[in-house]
């Protein structure tokens, strides 16, 4: 297959068989590596959510090549998860291709996908606890700081309908940056297929469940224990919870329905075993009698 691409990267089947594979492994995998590479991903996650705010916090740079800009940086927060090996709840949507295809049950995908969710909000909530401690929130003047509590706000205010429908975006973007990492043999063809979809949703504006479980902790902890804003909004558990859900929901469609198991219905099951039976070799018509 890699005649027809033109290169040494996996072909589409050979990824939809990789990431089955793959995804049997993640569900089997013991509590505590589970657990441990889940806190990996949200710190990883909220490293690139960081990188972020900080060219965020540049007015200077306007809305369309600041948010371009912005989403290329956050790109490294996934590329640490794909490269350094991490648990995150978004890419673990696709596990949603070996459960279609019957390798995992139902209680396994849920175990990898409850654990790892709760993994992953207490490793960006960690990290925004080290980062505010840090002091890195008062740099530029503050307006890193002020720029985290604006875009928490903004989260926190979004209709769930949006939040829904911007995580559905989000993750299928996030889960199509995963499939091609998946093609690539070296961490240069993963960090070229990764950064692409993830600046594209960064600077859509589209909702990361992760990435908000960094910044909305972060922007409580600014607002508790920061300068104090006369006037400002309080961004709040309850409304961090308001836009989790929606959200978490959008992921879960986007990432597991509208890539892994449409990849499924395209490569899996009958399909897969219908489209891999080679073809009879012509028959010599010299020797036809």
């Amino acid at each position: 297959m890699s005649e027809l691409y033109g290169s040494d990267a996996y072909s589409p089947r050979e990824v939809a068989r990789r990431v089955e594979t793959v995804g049997v492994a993640k569900a089997r995998l013991a509590l505590l590596p589970l657990t441990m590479l889940g806190l990996l991903a949200g710190a990883f996650i909220g490293l690139g959510a960081m990188f972020f705010t900080l060219v965020r916090s540049d007015p200077s740079l306007g809305f369309a090549l600041g948010s371009v800009l912005g989403g290329l940086v956050f790109s490294m927060g996934l590329l640490l998860v794909v490269v350094a090996g991490a648990e995150l709840f978004t890419g673990n949507n696709l596990l949603a291709m070996a459960w279609a295809d019957g390798k995992i049950s139902s209680a396994d995908v849920l175990r990898n996908w409850v654990l790892v969710c709760l993994a992953n909000l207490i490793g960006a909530a960690g990290l925004a606890a080290l980062v505010f401690a840090s002091g890195h929130t008062e740099l530029n003047g503050g307006a890193i700081g002020q720029q985290v509590v604006k875009i928490a706000l903004a989260k926190q205010n979004l209709p769930w309908e949006q939040a829904f429908f911007r995580g559905v975006l989000c993750n299928v973007l996030v889960c199509m940056a995963v499939w091609m990492a998946m093609a690539g043999r070296s961490v240069t063809d993963k960090a070229v297929a990764i950064v692409m979809p993830i600046t594209a949703f960064v600077a859509a504006g589209f909702e990361h469940s992760i990435a908000n479980m960094y910044f909305m902790p972060l922007a409580m902890l600014i607002q508790h224990f920061g300068p104090t804003v006369p006037g400002a909004t309080a961004v709040t558990w309850l409304g961090m919870a308001h836009n989790l859900l929606p959200v978490i929901a959008g992921n879960l469609v986007g990432g597991s329905v509208l890539v892994g198991l449409t990849y499924h219905v395209i490569y899996g099951g009958a399909a897969a075993a219908a489209s891999s039976i080679t073809p009879a070799a012509p028959t010599d018509p010299t020797q036809e009698k």
